[in-house]
Order: C-alpha cells, then sequence, then structure tokens
C-alpha cells in the first residue's frame, strides 16, 4: 500500500519557519489497491500479489541459510562425538581402563569381542548383498540356484552362509532362545505373583504387630528391667567419610544406657582413621554412653571374621539380642523400641529386619535407578516373603538378631562374600523365624558411581551362586517340609539369583543381536515388547515418582545385565573374583535434620567447651593433634572417568545389529536395539561423567 501523507494536518501545524523541501520519486516501488467499501482495506491480500522475483530470491536465500546451520550443527556435533571417542579410545586422555584383574575376568570380555567380529563380518556381507541386489535369497519360496550357477566369488560365500545359516545356525539360537523364553516366562510369573501378594497385602492391612505395651513400668523399683539386653554394633573398614554419622546415630537411641552396649568393630588399615574413630567413641564414652572400640590384629574373613571375632567377647553372653548397622546406616532413636518389642512371647523369632531409606537417591541418574531396584526389593520381595514364608535374606545391617539364633545356626562363617545370606539361609534351615517391618526405615547412602555400584553388584551376584554350592548339601539333608526346601532351592537360590541374570543377558544381549543376522530365527511380539513393559511398570511401581524414569531404567537394566551375569558365572564356577571384597565407596550425607542437629550440637560445643579436669599435657597435645587431623582437607583430586570396555564392546555389537535390521522389516527391533546400544555407549564411553548426573 502506498504511504499515506496528511498534508493538511501538517499544513495546519505551527511549524517552524524554513525553506520547504520537495522530494520527488521516479519510479515508486509500490503498489495501488483499489478500495471498494470501507472494509475492504482489511481484507486479506493474495500472496501472489505481494511477492515479486526479489522477495521469493530472499525467502529461498533464508531457507537456505537455515538449512546450510542445520546441517552444520548436525556437523559439529558428529565432530565433537568423533573427537570424544578419538581422545578417550585411541589417546586415552583423561581416562583409564577399567581393571580386569584377573585372566579368567577377561573370558566374557573375549566372548563379546568375538561377537562383535563376527557381527561385523556378517553385517559386511549383508550389505554387499543388499547393494548387489542378492538379498531375494532372504525369501523361502525363491528358487536359490546351486553355488556352481553363480558367477564371483561374493555370490558363492554369500550363499554358502546362507545354507549354513539356515541349516546350522538358525536351528541353535531358535532352541536357544525358546529356552530363555521359558525362562523369562516362570521368572516374569514369579513377579507377577510377588506383586499380587504386594497387593493383597496393602488391601488387607497386613503388618507385625505388637500386642500391649511391652514396656509397661510397674510402680516398683527396677522397673527398667522390662528392657531386654541388646547390644550394637557397627563394623566398619577404612570409612573416614561416615564413621562420626553412624557412631553419632547409634549413640542418641532411646533405650537405657545400662542395658546397651555399643561396639565399634574397626577394621581399618589407615591409621589416621583408626585415631579419628577412637577420638569419636572417646567422646561419647566421657558423655556416659556404653561404647567400646575393638580392632583387630588379624584381619581375615572381612566382615564376617569382624562379626565372629566381636561375639567372641565374654560379655556377650549377658546381651540377649544384637542389632547391627554398618557404617554409612543412621537409625533413628526410636529404632530398637519399634523392632526389639516383636521379640516377646515370640521365641522362634529369630530376626527382625528393618528397612532402608536412601539420603542421596535423587543425586543422580545412577542413585534413582537403584532407588527403583532397591524399593522393589523391600516393598515387595522382602514384604511377601516375611508375611506368607517367615524367610528372606537378611540385609546384613539395619536389623536384630536373637543371639541364641546366631548361636544356634553357626554363627558368623567366612567362607562365602554374602555372609548374612548365609547365616539367613541356616537359620532357616534350623526352624528360626524372621519378620520384615516395611514402616520402620533406615537411612544409608546408594553408591554414586557406577565404578562403586559395579563392584557392589558383582559382589551380590557372586556371592549368592558360591554359597548355593556350598549350602546345597545342607538344604537336602536338612529337617524343613518339602515346600520350604523347594522354595529355597529353586525360588530364592535358581530363579532369582541364577535363573534372572542368565536370561536376562543371554537373550536380550546376545540372543536378540544375532536373530537381527539370522532372520530365519523369531522371537513373538509380546516377548520383545509387551512382557518386558509390563515387568518394568511393575518394578518402578514402589516408586511411582520414579515413572518418568522408565525407559532409561530399562535400558541400564540391560546394561547391567553384562556385570551381574559375570559375577554369577564367577560365584557359580567358583573363579577368582567370587571371593573378592572390596568396600563400597561412600559420600557421607545426611538428611536436613539430621544436619540441623549437627550444627546445633557443634555451636552448643562451641559456646560452652568442657574440658576434663584430668587431661593430662600429652592427652591434650594427642586431641590437639587428632583435631588437626581431622580438620586437613584433603587437596581435591581430578576425578579419571573410566572406560568399561565389556559394556563397550556389547554397546558396538549392539549398534552393529541395529545397522542389520534397517535391511529387513524389523523396525521395532531396530529402535530397540538402537535405545539399547545408545544407553551402553554412555556407559562405556562415560560421556556424560562417571557421576552420570
Amino acid at each position: 500500500m502506498a504511504p499515506r501523507l496528511n498534508l493538511f494536518d501538517w499544513w495546519a501545524r505551527d511549524a517552524a519557519k524554513g525553506t520547504p523541501v520537495i522530494v520527488k520519486m521516479e519510479n515508486p516501488d509500490f503498489s495501488i489497491v483499489e478500495i471498494d467499501g470501507p472494509d475492504a482495506a482489511f481484507k486479506p491480500v493474495e500472496k501472489g500479489r505481494l511477492k515479486n522475483a526479489k522477495q521469493v530470491r530472499w525467502i529461498l536465500m533464508l531457507k537456505a541459510n537455515r538449512a546450510v546451520g542445520c546441517v552444520a550443527w548436525l556437523a559439529t556435533i558428529l565432530w565433537a562425538l568423533l573427537g570424544t571417542i578419538k581422545r578417550r579410545l585411541i589417546l586415552r586422555e583423561g581416562v583409564a581402563l577399567a581393571s580386569e584383574k584377573l585372566g579368567r575376568g577377561k573370558l566374557m570380555l573375549r566372548i563379546i569381542k568375538a561377537l562383535l567380529v563376527i557381527s561385523l563380518a556378517i553385517l559386511g556381507f549383508e550389505l554387499v548383498a543388499y547393494f548387489k541386489g542378492w538379498h531375494y535369497f532372504e525369501n523361502p519360496n525363491l528358487y536359490i540356484p546351486h553355488t556352481s550357477d553363480l558367477q564371483g566369488f561374493f555370490h558363492l560365500v554369500y550363499v554358502a552362509w546362507l545354507e549354513l545359516r539356515g541349516q546350522y545356525i538358525a536351528p541353535f539360537v531358535q532352541s536357544l532362545s525358546t529356552f530363555c523364553v521359558v525362562l523369562f516366562i516362570i521368572q516374569s510369573l514369579d513377579r507377577l505373583i510377588l506383586c499380587l501378594g504386594c497387593l493383597y497385602i496393602k488391601l488387607k492391612k497386613i503388618k507385625p504387630e505388637v500386642n500391649g505395651d511391652p514396656f509397661q513400668q510397674d510402680e516398683k523399683e527396677g522397673a527398667q528391667c522390662n528392657y531386654p539386653m541388646v547390644l550394637v554394633q557397627i563394623p566398619m573398614c577404612n570409612e573416614r567419610e561416615v564413621y562420626e554419622l553412624s557412631i553419632s546415630a547409634v549413640c542418641q537411641l532411646d533405650w537405657p544406657k545400662e542395658r546397651l552396649l555399643i561396639q565399634v568393630l574397626d577394621d581399618s588399615n589407615d591409621e589416621g582413621i583408626q585415631w579419628l574413630i577412637k577420638a569419636e567413641v572417646s567422646k561419647w564414652s566421657q558423655k556416659g554412653i556404653n561404647i567400646i572400640y575393638r580392632h583387630r590384629l588379624v584381619r581375615t574373613g572381612y566382615k564376617a571374621g569382624n562379626l565372629k571375632s566381636a561375639m567372641s567377647c565374654d560379655y556377650v553372653k549377658d546381651y540377649e539380642f544384637v542389632a547391627i548397622f554398618d557404617a554409612d546406616f543412621q537409625p533413628t532413636p526410636d529404632f530398637l523400641k519399634q523392632t526389639v518389642p516383636h521379640f516377646k512371647d515370640n521365641p522362634d523369632l529369630g530376626l527382625v529386619q528393618a528397612r532402608w531409606a536412601f539420603v542421596n537417591k535423587d543425586e543422580n541418574l545412577l542413585t534413582r535407578l537403584q532407588n527403583i531396584n532397591l524399593c522393589f526389593h523391600f516393598e515387595v520381595e522382602q514384604q511377601v516373603n516375611g508375611v506368607f514364608l517367615n524367610f528372606f535374606g537378611f540385609n546384613g545391617t539395619a536389623g536384630v538378631w536373637r543371639i541364641k539364633a546366631l548361636e544356634d545356626s553357626g554363627g558368623w562363617l567366612e567362607r562365602t562374600t554374602v555372609e548374612d545370606m548365609d547365616i539367613a539361609v541356616r537359620a532357616h534351615l534350623n526352624g528360626w523365624k524372621f519378620i520384615f517391618l516395611n514402616d520402620v526405615k533406615v537411612l544409608c547412602e546408594v553408591p554414586e558411581s557406577f565404578e562403586a555400584y559395579r563392584k557392589q553388584q558383582h559382589r551380590w551376584h557372586s556371592g549368592p551362586m558360591q554359597l548355593f554350592r556350598l549350602c546345597l548339601p545342607a538344604v537336602i539333608k536338612s529337617k524343613i517340609s518339602i515346600w520350604k526346601k523347594a522354595n529355597l532351592i529353586f525360588l530364592f537360590f535358581l530363579l532369582r539369583k541364577l535363573i534372572l541374570p542368565f536370561y536376562s543377558f543371554t537373550l536380550f544381549c546376545i540372543v536378540l543381536p544375532l536373530m537381527m543376522f539370522i532372520p530365519e530365527a523369531e522371537l513373538p511380539m509380546w516377548v520383545l515388547c509387551y512382557v518386558p513393559a509390563l515387568m518394568t511398570f511393575l518394578n518402578i511401581l514402589p516408586a511411582p515418582k520414579s515413572i518418568p524414569f522408565l525407559a532409561p531404567y530399562l535400558l541400564f537394566e540391560n546394561t547391567m545385565s553384562v556385570t551381574k551375569f559375570n559375577a554369577m558365572i564367577s560365584g557359580l564356577f567358583q573363579l577368582g573374583s567370587s571371593y573378592e571384597w572390596i568396600v563400597t565407596k561412600k559420600a557421607g550425607r545426611s538428611s536436613e535434620s539430621d544436619l540441623l542437629t549437627a550444627a546445633d550440637r557443634d555451636m552448643k560445643a562451641l559456646i560452652q567447651p568442657q574440658i576434663s579436669r584430668g587431661a593430662s599435657e600429652n592427652d591434650l597435645s594427642d586431641l590437639g593433634l587428632l583435631k588437626e587431623q581431622k580438620g586437613q582437607t584433603l587437596k581435591p583430586v581430578k576425578k579419571i572417568n573410566k572406560i568399561y570396555r565389556k559394556e563397550l564392546v556389547l554397546a558396538f555389537l549392539l549398534l552393529t545389529a541395529a545397522v542389520r535390521s534397517l535391511l529387513s522389516a524389523h523396525g521395532l527391533h531396530f529402535y530397540f536395539l538402537l535405545f539399547q546400544g545408545i544407553s551402553f555407549v554412555l556407559v562405556g564411553l562415560d560421556l556424560i561423567g562417571e557421576q552420570m548426573s
């Protein structure tokens, strides 16, 4: 539209005096629109009438600029990814390879490498066959000519591969997949039954209850005799970050002091940490708490040897119950009053187990995924087995044992790295019952780094298989009912400790990628999608806030199946790494209430310092030295991310299978393997940092 010049309004204004200027426009570049009515000017104008050749040229240039920018952005990301792979894999800048300490531990890595090489070779033949037009051979209805009728070396090799695949490899892979599917169905039914049992418990509101007031006091003197004698043990080993939290929480338990004894069982080999723990024990001892520091000179048997040594003390015979807390556990003051009363009028009860709660469950992605698994373990597995079977695996901490049950079962044994499960199985064989309290929670930590989590999972999955080999004869010869023997052998050990890691690794990490190269073998859709999706949804239900992490959880569990399967094999066949105990690294995190309490306590200590009058100069100097050691800030050490070779090689195996699926009609397989491969790459290359934040 032409510009509007209101000359009358301009002429009527009181303008400043001056020389008028007249502007002539030669060849004006604007269009004139005829107005037929008062509303015609506001009607939309045809797009074609507003565009000329110059405008079209500018629009095309703008779109081309955007397209080039998008391509440049993708190229930059690809270049950065390739540069990261080059730095980490080839130059190894800022990374270190995860150590494989023993030669036998590299067996799984070699197998996966062999599968990767075979997959790449097969993929090469498939690509050549696809682009040469040989893919019609996959149609079983077409006639496949003899190799003598074909021309060319690749033709001959490809047809030979088809014959080998169809006659020998495909039947074996199909049989293996069928076997894994059967195991998968059995394990899924077990999970479904556990979930239905948990739902029944919720609907019926079933939970262990205590009749009456077990601590009802009489008017007579010495009414505190209603409180039984309780021994509390805190085993630890080089726990610099968390020793103070656990000792402080245990010393604040609401229980008569004369009927409570605390043992700090320190297996540290660092003298500095030993002095710090001694100082902490001395501080609480001066406040009137019955607390003892114990350190073994001969550190054998790991945690089991530490507990066994502590139970051999003469004064232990005066106590009826023993509560065990690991170094990172922080029980609430009323813990003993919520657990010990269940033993009253229940002489067959040997163990009361509390639930774990995690102070760092929202720290990063890894802790959130661990919280999903552990919530299902406590909410469903432990609770259902405790209500219906009165048996479950002792978690090694946050539980109260009847000392008589420990003694009748043979005490702590050093034969495995899962001494908690070992003592629970032997107590069950002797007829003792267990109770799980889902409402009683004890704060603790979960590993925040993948390295610590992988080592923990290796111990948790290799120990049960080693224990199964050792206790199977005792289970068969025991006097418990056949139903309990079957539950212990087939459900507790075989199904949940052996079959689960076996089929999850074999089916989803070996068989499924192989089927991308062997189309003659097939898996039904309900095995690939429907049942895994249902089982994953059931696993995540006890932690409803973690539902947004459903997809990462599924992929990460497939990633961890490599470690779990490797650990299961090492424990079952008693390989070198099956008896390896590595203390899980802690961060020393506390809840907000604990931090406020500690700050208030430190402030009072600063305002009202209490110094013992009888302290000698040597004691004061030692105390000053300890404070200096405690106050020293360690120099920040730059973290070196690690490359986990098994996960990385399996990542490329799955990505190779995903590329192969592009050549077939199994589009769903492609997306499944692609996302699975991406998850492996994230773990293997550690592109988002070892903390996975």
